[in-house]
């Protein structure tokens, strides 16, 4: 499928569906509690339904309808898998549900698709070797699943791991460690990603698990064995599914509203909202009523919404992004329309998601005329807003539509498909294999397209 984007303007609500990292999350806690759990507004994606497909091989029983998914946890029978478990093109469910397997007794086998065969897991053989259990990558000279593992690991464990890599199999071995007696101990050398380690601690937290986390995230302690009863939660909204319809909006002549916003603070992707107001976008906030207003282009509240990093230290955007590097889709693509430098930095995470991110960025942002320098954890885009200060056109800026590749990339496929609303007349963004978003974003053209963007499925 091809998705072919060009100049169009935004009216009107969206809604953005529930987070996936939550989603996820619950599903997993609902299978090791006892009784029948209740899962409100979830995220009927790709990766999420691989999920729900994977749990009831460990002994839950799940019926899903249109808003509620209703699981019948294993509890204290929870058991090995009974067979392989294929997580599809999800790397949380593989990252997440191989330390809690492996708390039991025999072998358990992970796959996945051509994409996340490619994914590392050196880093969970490592840890759960740490554990005491058998761990292998089949195949030889390979990094990536298929992967064998033996249980059980041993209780009180202490796991020195950089982090690095990614946070989910941290947040895997502390949901493990629910399944155990005794207090795990994790050391992290480097930790990155830590809102989702947060995410996580109150998650656990909220099933009356105990959990320490050092304010420098390197010392996590996660005391079990925890009795874990069912429990009814509502999925809050996706602000990595936020952040496309919020840049498509700065980049045309739009006003629209997003509801149904996250403001809990658990998700860290909510920080691109500050990141671009410094660059000037005509966002409003208004937490009470879970909304985010966005003006951009003639509808700003300046009639310009021109993006800019010239009220900036030394009139340069850095963005850390170690804390959400999903965002870096969007951020780049957005930064290409900032007058200015933006130093996207400490990404080095992206090069290990469903593609190496910033590889795909640079290549493909570069075909549609835009000044591009990769780094091996950094992008710099040399951005060039499409007007001038008084409103006049930028002769500087020189980007342009073509042909890209989504690479089965969920947010680099919906990152262009924004990025072509927001070019000039005439020009336009194809998009290959746009179905792709269907992991995260279900309906996401339809969505889009009912806000008036005109995005034509090929």
């Amino acid at each position: 499928m091809n998705a072919v984007s060009k100049k169009a303007k935004l009216a009107g609500h969206i809604t953005v569906p529930g987070s996936k990292s939550h989603t996820i999350r619950a599903l997993l806690l609902a299978t090791m509690a006892e009784g029948d759990s209740h899962i409100s507004n979830p995220l009927p994606s790709a990766d999420c339904l691989s999920t729900a497909h994977a749990i009831p091989l460990i002994g839950a029983k799940v019926e899903l309808s249109e808003t509620v998914w209703n699981v019948h946890g294993a509890g204290a029978s929870l058991h090995l898998p009974t067979d392989v478990i294929n997580v599809g093109n999800s790397g949380s469910l593989l990252y997440f549900l191989s330390p809690i397997v492996a708390t039991c007794e025999g072998w358990s086998v992970f796959t996945g698709d051509a994409s996340i065969r490619k994914r590392p897991v050196a880093h969970v053989v490592d840890a759960l070797r740490q554990m005491g259990a058998e761990a292998h990558i089949t195949q030889p000279d390979a990094t990536g699943c298929p992967m064998i593992i033996k249980g059980p690991v041993k209780p009180g464990s202490t796991v020195v791991t950089s982090g690095t890599v990614s946070s989910q199999y941290i947040s895997g071995l502390m949901m493990a460690a629910l399944l155990l007696p005794g207090t795990l101990h994790i050391e992290l050398t480097d930790p990155k990603e830590t809102p989702y380690l947060t995410m996580t601690q109150r998650w656990l937290e909220k099933i009356g698990a105990h959990v320490e986390i050092s304010s420098d995230f390197h010392h996590i302690a996660v005391q079990g064995p925890a009795a874990i009863k069912a429990f009814d939660a509502t999925v809050p909204s996706d602000w990595e599914g936020v952040a496309f319809p919020l840049i498509a909006a700065l980049l045309t002549d739009s006003e629209i509203v997003i509801d149904n916003v996250d403001g809990s603070g658990t998700q860290g992707d909510d920080a691109i909202v500050s990141v671009l107001q410094s660059l000037g976008a005509d966002i409003d906030w208004d937490k009470a009523n879970a909304t985010l207003t966005v003006r951009g282009g003639t509808k700003a509240k300046n009639g310009i919404g021109r993006l800019s990093t010239e009220n900036l230290p030394g009139k340069e955007l850095h963005v850390n992004l170690s804390g959400f590097p999903d965002a870096v889709c969007a951020l780049a693509a957005i930064a290409c329309f900032a007058e200015g430098d933006t130093y996207i930095e400490d990404i080095g995470v992206c090069r290990r998601k469903e593609t190496d991110r910033i590889e795909v960025l640079n290549a493909e942002l570069t075909k549609l005329g835009a000044q591009i320098e990769a780094g091996e954890d950094y992008l710099v885009i040399h951005g060039h807003a499409p007007l001038n200060a008084d409103g006049s056109k930028n002769p500087a800026f020189r980007l342009h539509g073509g042909s890209v590749e989504s690479y089965d990339d969920h947010r680099v496929a919906m990152a262009f498909s924004c990025l072509g609303l927001g070019l000039a007349e005439g020009e336009c963004v194809d998009v290959n294999k746009a179905e792709c978003c269907s992991v995260s974003f279900p309906h996401f053209y339809e969505a889009m397209n009912a806000l008036g963007a005109g995005i034509d499925i090929r």
